[in-house]
């Protein structure tokens, strides 16, 4: 196996991680790990993310509604949602730079990690 499949199998294992302990890291872990350590140019690192975020959120919500109580309401509407939000932000991806793509990024980690601290 070469250095580069040995990488993003790394990379995989502390995503699937993350999202299954904290119900996220599609986005956070794997778009600055592909940019970083696999040399992936930032937009096909996003629309990357989303492509790996699908696996790990049906294997997720497999476990979770065997294990705990899923508020199906909530879920059913932040979906909708997201599929909206999913569908303008994917159209808007090519038409932002990437060096604003790693800004825009960068700020809502930087204030979702200040929501979490605070």
């Amino acid at each position: 196996m070469g250095i580069k499949k040995s990488k993003a199998i790394l990379i995989g294992i502390v995503t699937g991680f993350a999202n299954g302990l904290f119900g996220s890291g599609g986005g956070t872990i794997v778009v600055p790990c592909m940019e970083r350590f696999l040399n992936v140019e930032e937009h096909k690192a996003h629309a990357t993310a989303i492509a790996i975020i699908l696996p790990l959120s049906l294997l997720s919500i497999a476990f979770y509604v065997w294990k705990t109580d899923v508020l199906w309401s909530v879920a059913l509407w932040a979906s909708l949602g997201g599929v909206v939000g999913g569908f303008i932000g994917a159209k808007l991806l090519n038409k932002v730079s990437g060096v604003w793509l790693h800004r825009i990024f960068g700020l809502f980690m930087i204030v979702a990690a200040v929501k979490m601290i605070i």
